[in-house]
């Protein structure tokens, strides 16, 4: 059993959580994502979350937040789509920064923020809109992997970079599909696109859509980028 395994509805997830606002970042369900945490406020989060359930919202600021990859204060607005994760490992240097990795749940509609005294933000989070995330592999036979690997290895080799296609062949289609959606260089909108496809085709069809633009872009010329 996977370790997000154990949570199988809603019914299983706290009504609240608290969040990490970080901008052009997303998780997805049954994906990874290793985040470098040195703010004050977000070390006290993994500290906080470490001692009770090992839970936490990961969602990106919106547009009217400004630029900062994670504004300050509490009251800036945030998207209104993120994803449940639970810490599944972390390690703490010298300088007291950390690295944690992520397990991704399901994702979450954001409701309103709850008052704490904590320095990090708690919001209500409804996962009813996405019950369909707690299904393992819902919607794989849907998606056109091979289109997917064609389009991942050309895009590749356009950016002269390596992957390891051994594990790539091996990953299940939704763990492929979601790590590509998460690991992808493209900016927060794009990713937040990426995060709210309504379903693993959708999103494997946003993944190849946007990759052949950047590489039609490259060819013709243009310079028209992405990020």
């Amino acid at each position: 059993m996977g370790v997000t395994d154990r949570y199988r509805s809603a019914s299983d997830l706290p009504k609240t959580l608290p969040v990490f606002p970080l901008r052009g970042a997303i998780l997805l369900p049954r994906a990874s994502l290793t985040l470098n945490v040195f703010e004050p406020r977000y070390l006290a989060l993994v500290d906080t979350a470490l001692a009770s359930d090992r839970l936490m919202g990961v969602v990106q600021p919106s547009p009217e937040a400004g630029l900062a990859e994670s504004p300050i204060g509490k009251e800036f607005p945030l998207r209104r789509i993120g994803c449940a994760g639970r810490i599944v490992g972390f390690t703490e240097n010298d300088d007291g920064r950390m690295g944690i990795s992520l397990a991704g749940i399901a994702r979450f509609a954001l409701g309103d923020d709850v008052a704490s005294e904590h320095p990090f933000r708690v919001c209500a989070v409804d996962f009813a809109p996405y019950a369909g995330d707690f299904m393992p592999g819902q919607g794989e036979e849907e998606v056109d992997r091979p289109r997917l690997i064609a389009t991942l290895r050309s895009y590749l080799q356009a950016n002269s970079l390596n992957a390891d296609w051994e594990r790539i062949n091996s990953a299940t289609t939704e763990r492929l599909v979601n790590a590509l959606a998460i690991l992808s260089p493209y900016g927060p909108e794009e990713k937040q696109c990426l995060l709210e496809a309504k379903d693993l085709c959708a999103r494997a069809d946003a993944l190849v859509a946007l990759a052949e633009m950047e590489l039609a872009a490259r060819d013709d010329g243009s310079g028209t980028s992405l990020q």
